[in-house]
């Protein structure tokens, strides 16, 4: 039954990418403007006399989002092919792979929404982000195991 969940689990991430890439430009520009909003006033709280630019951070914020959305589907598939049997190296390379095809294609489908494009520089953001998961996922999984035995 988890494995059903865990491949649950990835689909739906997949729609929540899918969703946030359909947005349009203005769309998405608004919601990253939010979520960089918020983070300025945190930082202006801790540190008032910090000289951060909203439109360096914006930038900033608009790209780690790529990298974290990508660092949770790379551990998410790479847990799916664990639970079904799928180990080591092979599932690390069949997850890696899924998550770079659907950052390419993530990409291809947002030439179709207004005013966003396609950007290389996106798909090695998207696929640095699911590596790492990937790796840290089965990093944490290797000692888990070592210290079972």
């Amino acid at each position: 039954m988890s494995k059903i969940w865990s491949y649950l689990a990835v689909v739906l991430w997949m729609g929540l990418i899918f969703f946030f890439s359909s947005q349009p430009a203005d769309d998405s520009k608004e919601l990253s403007t939010g979520v960089t909003e918020v983070i300025l006033s945190v930082v202006e709280a801790v540190a008032p006399e910090s000289d951060l630019f909203v439109d360096h951070l914006h930038h900033f914020v608009r790209k780690n989002a790529h990298f974290l959305i990508y660092f949770v589907l790379g551990i998410l598939v790479v847990r799916a092919f664990r639970l079904s049997e799928i180990q080591g190296k092979k599932s690390i390379v069949f997850a890696l792979a899924i998550c770079i095809v659907y950052a390419i294609s993530d990409e291809l489908h947002q030439l179709f929404v207004p005013g966003r494009g396609a950007q290389v520089k996106d798909v090695l953001i998207d696929s640095t982000g699911a590596f790492v998961g990937i790796i840290i996922y089965s990093w944490l999984k290797g000692l888990r195991r070592s210290s079972k035995a």
